[in-house]
């Protein structure tokens, strides 16, 4: 593998795979419309690690075959709602593969504004899909969401009915997946789909609770709890969410994986953990649970760990003070970050 478009590449788990492919020496083409969901000038620091981290992995390009490897990292701002804006960037490249990492994310945003998670999240997939037929681009790579799963027993698995989301963002990416199938069905495109649970990280994205929880704390501003506290989350550190992305691009034919911890705990428990990390206690506002909340989510990650062999490296523990000892790194860029 040569060449991978990445969606959605300035993004959080976005920037983090087209990271590890470029230190695989696999040219990135990365695309971003770059909106406003959140300060876009965090998704510019991303893109700037993306331009060094090009330049630090990639060795001298020489024009005889075989002596060396240069991993590239090419942007372009565009939006793949946009079926000419796509069309384009596959005319321009030849790709090996698509990583659609492109989605509007967020619970409970998706039920105040509905119709821009349908423009990107089903049809922005469908302009993909289709011109991974019409280019003949076999590996397909959808990011989707153990919001799926809505209110399922647990643990959750790959096999469970996804039939009753609970928002629209889960919705859209519940149709996303199954235009996956279809185009595989029909066209007979490799297709992976790793579900993320609750992904965190360094440089994170800004409308996560850790992410809040970590700035406010330290500032002394009080933290929005919805709920008791007690409700349970599959805490997915983001090195670890890459590189399972990177294993579904083997080939499967059309194959669905949970990644996730496979450990939930308790958003006190994690809060905890911050005020441990920063030297700092939490000033706590209770508010009433979100309709669109469920109370634990839980991956079961057994075929993640057969077909992928992948499994979580990064505990809670450890991913949390990573992730603080980022913030308290760049404290000063992100403290002026705007809707954060």
């Amino acid at each position: 593998m040569q060449t991978v478009l990445v969606t959605g590449c300035a993004g959080f788990i976005g920037w983090k795979v087209s990271e590890r492919l470029l230190e695989e020496n696999i040219n990135v083409i990365g695309v971003d419309n770059l909106n406003d969901y959140y300060d876009p000038r965090l998704k510019e620091w991303r893109l700037a690690k993306l331009r060094v981290k090009s330049s630090e992995f990639g060795l001298p390009r020489f024009a005889e075959r075989g002596r060396g490897v240069r991993s590239e990292f090419n942007f372009h701002q565009c939006d793949i709602s946009s079926l000419d804006a796509v069309k384009t960037v596959f005319a321009n490249y030849k790709l090996d593969a698509v990583i659609n990492l492109a989605a509007r994310a967020g619970v409970r945003t998706s039920v105040e504004n509905p119709w821009v998670y349908l423009d990107t999240n089903v049809k922005g997939t469908l302009n993909l899909l289709e011109y991974c037929k019409d280019f003949v681009v076999n590996k397909f790579v959808l990011a989707s969401t153990s919001s799926i799963y809505g209110l399922n027993e647990i643990p959750f698995r790959e096999i469970d009915r996804t039939d009753s989301p609970l928002a629209p963002y889960s919705a859209t990416k519940k149709g996303a997946e199954v235009l996956c199938y279809s185009y595989h069905y029909l066209y007979g495109l490799d297709i992976s789909i790793p579900r993320y649970f609750t992904v965190y990280g360094p440089a994170g994205r800004p409308d996560m609770s850790i992410f809040i929880f970590i700035k406010n704390i330290d500032n002394g501003i009080p933290i929005t709890v919805f709920g008791d506290g007690k409700q349970q989350r599959d805490f997915s550190y983001i090195d670890d969410i890459a590189d399972g992305t990177l294993k579904c691009l083997q080939p499967f034919g059309y194959e669905i994986f949970n990644l996730g911890s496979d450990n939930p705990v308790e958003l006190m428990y994690v809060i905890n953990l911050i005020e441990d990390a920063l030297g700092k206690k939490a000033v706590m506002e209770f508010m009433p649970r979100h309709p669109a909340d469920v109370p634990v989510t839980w991956a079961d990650i057994e075929k993640s760990k057969e077909r992928l062999n992948w499994y979580p490296k990064t505990t809670i523990e450890e991913g949390i003070k990573r992730t603080v000892e980022w913030y308290l790194e760049n404290k000063e860029f992100v403290n002026t970050l705007k809707g954060s």
